[in-house]
């Protein structure tokens, strides 16, 4: 059985360091990496005996999906995320088809983290692609999944996203969208530390190469809560995904040209 507390250190060491480090079993308290047994060369482990099989198999079956994608064509504008990124086509499906001028692709997975990006994209997914602009909207489920888990191990791991993302991809622009409110509750404790990640991660902001933008009052009411026809909870429905589209727009076509 892995600790959640065990989990949280391995997930920011693994942010910090890449994807060579993976979540460890029986690492205990101390966030001393060098306590850590030696990395595995597999994808991220999951984190309790209860999921041990299925959702690491998903992902990975995902992941050749995106391989597959790669082999279809052209892709001038790459979306990287998790299941609010994934579901874009289905839930959204009629707003995704405005992309359609960009040659989009969506690499969005359900239940990542930003450790399991960072193992995508080091593992043949921005291999001979050379898209425009890349969209990266990732880290809800670092805190969503992981109690212990702390903002800024959460920004750094989208930090460590963007950087290789413009390692692997030099002539590619980042557009890096804060993370999406979560709860309907304006001041519970999730959407606190997503405002915390956002405030980070709007540092990586160079006015060239990567850009930030945060759309999150467009999900809002006037008292701070979420827009239940836009997001219920946590995931987008088709009204919030059209918010997206506008929301990003102006931006995304700027970056585009």
């Amino acid at each position: 059985m892995i600790v959640k507390s065990a989990c949280c250190v391995a997930i920011a060491l693994f942010a910090l360091n890449g994807p060579e480090l993976r979540a460890q079993e029986s690492v205990g308290e101390s966030s001393d990496a060098s306590q850590l047994p030696a990395a595995q060369p597999a994808p991220p482990s999951p984190r309790t005996a209860e999921d041990a099989v299925t959702p690491a198999m998903v992902k990975l079956n995902r992941h050749e999906g995106i391989m597959a994608r790669k082999a279809k064509g052209e892709i001038g504008l790459l979306f990287l995320g998790d299941s609010i990124t994934d579901f874009f086509q289905a839930k959204g499906k009629a707003t995704w088809a405005k992309y359609a001028p960009y040659k989009p692709a969506d690499f969005g997975v359900g239940g990542d983290r930003t450790e399991n990006v960072l193992w995508r994209i080091t593992n043949g997914e921005l291999d001979d692609i050379h898209p425009k602009v890349t969209v990266i909207m990732i880290g809800s489920n670092n805190i969503g999944q992981c109690p212990d888990e702390k903002p800024e191990w959460a920004a750094a791991g989208v930090k460590k996203i963007v950087d290789t993302v413009h390692q692997k991809l030099p002539d590619t622009k980042v557009l890096l969208l804060g993370v999406f409110p979560r709860e309907i509750d304006a001041h519970a404790p999730n959407r606190l530390k997503v405002a915390e990640i956002n405030k980070i991660i709007s540092k990586l902001d160079d006015g060239s190469k990567t850009r930030y933008l945060d759309i999150t009052q467009a999900f809002l009411n006037p008292d701070g809560t979420l827009i239940k026809e836009a997001i219920p909870g946590l995931h987008p429905t088709a009204r919030g995904y059209e918010i997206w589209y506008e929301a990003m727009k102006p931006l995304l076509d700027e970056m585009m040209k």
